[in-house]
């Protein structure tokens, strides 16, 4: 599929949430009603208080203010609430770190990751991905029954607008921001397809409904071969998945497909409880921080599928990020089975939320993971076995990569 920057709708930010299993700190110190915030004392609290403040701090600060007085009195224009623009402050602040997963998050985008959790939200039941060769969302998969499917989209839509907003150049969460609203309620989605016989492009209302995220889907396919998808590492996924596995094994199975395509991560211990049923012993996955101390974690005795006599075969692409990449690095590492698809996401660092006082979120780069050969994860995973689903494919609903597993599984049983 094309270079994409791969996100869900139906979850969350890709691999945001992996390293959650960390507990959140005590909340900054962010104010929530802005227009009482004063920095200045802030500044000689945290002084006071230890956290080693620059001394200069006030005077750099004053800087700040001079350049928030002449927006205030100079700017042409309807100038957003301060809320907002202190907000944007605090994201540009984080912006100088360089380093795109250290984040900060506005109530609103904090409450969408976190909705995922309880597989549970009001949406329209789509997953989009950003395509970065034309800057819009695209529509990758729909969930059958759904409202986007009941209202006609198809995979491989490109979402132009929303609600007459464009969606060029938009972040992955301020397209979930404006797709998502109450139950009942109507979203207008201007949709361009890419085929020869659409029109430019067209308006599709859509009443959005509560969604409940499949986290595990399977099926038995041709030759014997059994199906698992994983959709996300969220809080239920580990209990979901060794059930589901448990189901396919007593089917006596030729070989299995674990399909991590669009998995843009979770919870680090889920990650090690799901490779856990595939690997039969050594590491997972080891984090290293910041101040050179190491933390390994190894597999949990006890897996359903680790015997080499089942075949495995483990489905990537660009969206698998985080503790899919985790979850495939330490099948293909420990030798108990090879990916096929797409080059991964890429994401090596472990994040810490910080809820702050206002509902926003902090989260912050602590630590990076590193594959069981020692290797880390940001560049992305590589398959062994190279295989491109087209927009065509999605169109058309084929999957090659799934059936180029169905045919290294057959001939390998």
């Amino acid at each position: 599929m094309c270079s994409i920057l791969a996100a869900i709708i139906l979850a969350y930010c890709l691999g945001f949430r992996c390293g959650l299993a960390y507990q959140s700190q005590t909340p900054g110190l962010v104010s929530a009603a802005p227009e009482t915030i004063d920095l200045f004392q802030q500044a000689e609290t945290r002084h006071a208080a230890g956290f080693h403040a620059d001394e200069t701090l006030d005077e750099q600060f004053r800087v700040f203010w001079e350049a928030w007085d002449l927006v205030d009195d100079d700017f042409y224009g309807d100038l957003p609430a301060q809320r907002e623009r202190i907000y944007g402050a605090i994201k540009g602040m984080v912006a100088s770190l360089g380093d795109e997963h250290t984040l900060f998050l506005t109530p609103q985008e904090a409450a969408i990751l976190s909705s995922a959790d309880s597989g549970r939200f009001e949406g329209i039941g789509a997953t989009v991905q950003i395509d970065e060769q034309i800057g819009y969302p695209r529509i990758t998969q729909l969930v059958a029954g759904q409202p986007a499917s009941r209202a006609g989209l198809l995979a491989g839509d490109v979402i132009l607008a929303i609600d007459d907003v464009s969606t060029h150049a938009m972040s992955i969460l301020d397209v979930v921001s404006l797709i998502r609203g109450p139950k009942d309620s109507i979203v207008q989605l201007t949709v361009q397809r890419p085929r020869d016989d659409a029109p430019e492009s067209f308006v599709v209302p859509v009443i959005r409904q509560e969604i409940e995220i499949p986290v595990v889907e399977t099926e038995m396919l041709e030759g014997g071969v059994a199906y698992l998808r994983l959709a996300e590492f969220n809080s239920v996924a580990s209990k979901k998945l060794k059930a589901e596995l448990q189901s396919l094994l007593e089917r006596k199975p030729a070989g299995l497909i674990l399909d991590l395509r669009g998995n843009p991560g979770g919870y680090l211990h889920v990650a090690v409880e799901v490779a856990s049923q595939f690997v039969s012993s050594g590491t997972i996955v080891t984090e290293k921080s910041g101040d050179g101390s190491e933390n390994t974690f190894e597999v949990k005795p006890g897996g359903l599928a680790t015997s080499p006599a089942l075949p495995l075969a483990v489905l990537i692409d660009a969206g698998s990020a985080s503790a899919a990449e985790i979850v495939a690095a330490a099948i293909r590492d420990s030798g108990r089975g090879i990916l096929i698809g797409e080059t991964s996401f890429g994401k090596s660092s472990v994040q810490m939320p910080h809820e702050l006082s206002d509902g926003s979120e902090l989260r912050v780069t602590v630590a990076r993971w590193f594959a069981p050969n020692g290797y880390a994860l940001e560049d992305g995973l590589s398959p062994d076995i190279a295989v491109t689903a087209t927009v065509e494919d999605l169109q058309a609903h084929r999957d090659p990569q799934k059936d180029r597993a169905v045919e290294y599984l057959m001939k390998s049983h």
